[in-house]
Parts: C-alpha cells; sequence; structure tokens
C-alpha cells in the first residue's frame, strides 16, 4: 500500500483551513492508501525555523510527499518524482511588490515548484493567477476543488426577514469586515462575527449600533452550528484563492452574498447575489434584495444546494487518490 505523508504546518490559533481540508481527504482514502500526517514542529517564522521545517520534511518522506499549502518552501530537499504540492491561493504575490515578493515568490513559488512532479491548485482562478509569476508545465497543474465536509448538511430555516442574522466569516482584511459593517448601518438585523475584532473594527461595530455577537477559535461543530443559526451569509471578500464559506453556507442551505471577483463567482455558481466589495453601496443593495426578494432568495438557496454537489468529499478524494496512484506508478 502506497504511504502518503501529508506535511502540515503547525498551525496557529487563526489556521483552520488547511486542517480542516486534509483531515477530512485522509479519513476517506483510510484503506486505499497508507495515509500519514506530519505536522511541523516549528511554526513558519523567521529563516532558522523555516529551515528546520525544510530538514524535518527531508526526515520524514513517503512514497508520495504531499506538502498541502501555505509552507511551500517545505519542498525544497524532498524527491520531485514523488512530491506533490498543493497551492491554495497566490495572495502573498498579489498583495506584496518590492524585495518583498520576489523573496516569496523565489522562496513559496519559484524553488519549490521545481521540486515537484505536479502541482494541484483549488481553484482555475488560482491556476490562472501561478502562471503569471511562474514557468510550470500546465500539464502538470490539477485543478482539484475543496471539498465540503460531511458535517455540512440542509438544515432549512424560516428566514427572519424582519431582523435577519447576518453571518460574517473571518475578520482578516481581505475579509472586508469593515465594509460589511458600514453596509448593514442602519438595516435591522443582527451580526455574527467569526474571527478576532480589532480597534478599527470594534469602532465601527460601535458606530453602526449593530447588535452582535463574536466568537473565535471554534471548532468545527461550533462552526456549523454558526451556519445553521444565520438567515444568510455575506461573503463580500476582496481576495480569495477558493472562498469556502460560500459552499459551506450553499450546503447548509442559506442564501450567500459574495464578492463578484477573484475566485468568488467561479465557486459560488449562479448560487450567490454577486456583489462588488470595494463599494459599500452595492454590497447594501445586495444584502437588501436577498432580505426583500423572497423568490429570489429561494432561488439562489436552490441554486446553492445544487452548485455545491461540484464539492463532494468522496469525489474530490477520489481524485487525488488517482493522482497518487499515477505518482506512484512512475
Amino acid at each position: 500500500m502506497i504511504t502518503v505523508v501529508f506535511f502540515q504546518r503547525k498551525p496557529l490559533a487563526i489556521h483552520k483551513s488547511i486542517e480542516f481540508i486534509f483531515e477530512d481527504i485522509r479519513q476517506r482514502l483510510t484503506g486505499q492508501v497508507d495515509p500519514a500526517k506530519k505536522i511541523f514542529s516549528f511554526y513558519s517564522k523567521g529563516i532558522i525555523s523555516r529551515l528546520k521545517i525544510i530538514y524535518e520534511a527531508y526526515r520524514n518522506q513517503g512514497d508520495i510527499n504531499h506538502v498541502t499549502g501555505d509552507i511551500h518552501f517545505a519542498a525544497i530537499l524532498l524527491k520531485k518524482k514523488k512530491t506533490i504540492l498543493t497551492i491554495h491561493d497566490c495572495g502573498m504575490l498579489t498583495q506584496t511588490k518590492g524585495i518583498k515578493r520576489m523573496v516569496l515568490q523565489f522562496f513559496w513559488f519559484t524553488l519549490p515548484l521545481r521540486k515537484c512532479c505536479c502541482i494541484t491548485v483549488v481553484s482555475h482562478t488560482t491556476r490562472n493567477e501561478l502562471l503569471k509569476y511562474v514557468n510550470y508545465p500546465e500539464k502538470n497543474i490539477h485543478v482539484i476543488p475543496v471539498p465540503i465536509s460531511g458535517k455540512f448538511v440542509y438544515t432549512p430555516r424560516c428566514f427572519n426577514a424582519e431582523r435577519p442574522t447576518v453571518l460574517q466569516y473571518c475578520t482578516t482584511p481581505n475579509k472586508n469586515a469593515l465594509q460589511v459593517v458600514r453596509a448593514l448601518k442602519d438595516i435591522p438585523c443582527e451580526l455574527i462575527l467569526v474571527g478576532g475584532i480589532d480597534d478599527a473594527l470594534l469602532e465601527e461595530l460601535q458606530k453602526s449600533g449593530i447588535p452582535y455577537t463574536n466568537y473565535n477559535n471554534i471548532p468545527l461543530d461550533d462552526l456549523v452550528e454558526l451556519y445553521k443559526k444565520c438567515d444568510l451569509l455575506c461573503f463580500a471578500s476582496t481576495y480569495e484563492g477558493f472562498g469556502m464559506p460560500i459552499v459551506e453556507a450553499q450546503a447548509v442551505g442559506r442564501p450567500v452574498i459574495a464578492g463578484n471577483l477573484s475566485s468568488m463567482p467561479e465557486v459560488a455558481g449562479d448560487g450567490a447575489c454577486l456583489v462588488d466589495p470595494f463599494n459599500i453601496t452595492d454590497i447594501r443593495n445586495g444584502v437588501l434584495k436577498v432580505i426583500n426578494n423572497e423568490s429570489y432568495r429561494e432561488g439562489l438557496i436552490q441554486k446553492g444546494l445544487e452548485n455545491c454537489r461540484r464539492f463532494n468529499a468522496d469525489a474530490i478524494a477520489g481524485q487525488y487518490l488517482a493522482l497518487y496512484k499515477k505518482i506512484a506508478s512512475g
């Protein structure tokens, strides 16, 4: 049986997505491959720790080595014919410039890709972005989307049009929470915020007067319950390699408002109200349309349920399995 070593970052409190994704995939592949998880002993911070990560990866290779994302440089000393790298996005390049971008591009992309027989990316958007920055054979780049956990199941809810509960998932800068809060001002609603609240966001929340609850570093089961508790997801992000909250909300049966750029239209299909995340008025109009137009809202829910079938976890695990077998056979 093929031993596949999944190399994963040592997670900070803010890290969840990569860990959830590949834990689910490993479980589905057990019995078909021998999946081994290697979480590095060091955080990806500073030169010395990162050199230790590279050496630790070298010492823990399997029949197949799968660097699961974020710590791309861990592939530098791995056997090229047996190594896969998953790239979730190119945000570190699109959001930086100058010397910093050059360093990141070389050590996170150019050099690691030289040591990989193939790459997987989570969306066509990420693939197209990647090819702007690196010279890599397109035939060796495989688009394998993010699977939906089986914990996200359709749970009907009577929509509260008088005072809906809006879920804002994550508060990092690209998630655009400040703009969302500004857009919701004077709309009767309650807000669920998942993620840390900095001073600027706290000030905006106080100015808006919107009642809110805040959750941070919650386990997956609790996150699922928040999706069930909300009436709609507002995910007006400015940049996503994939945009997992979109399909999670769709799977639970919640209408989705999403940014109209990056990978979000690709991932959402027809099952989201797409808005300009840089335009407060457009975000606000999207929210009001979902609240006030019942037939439109129900259409989004049905289209979302249909769309999220594309991200069936067993099917996606099967795509990885086929790739592992292909690499193992040479």
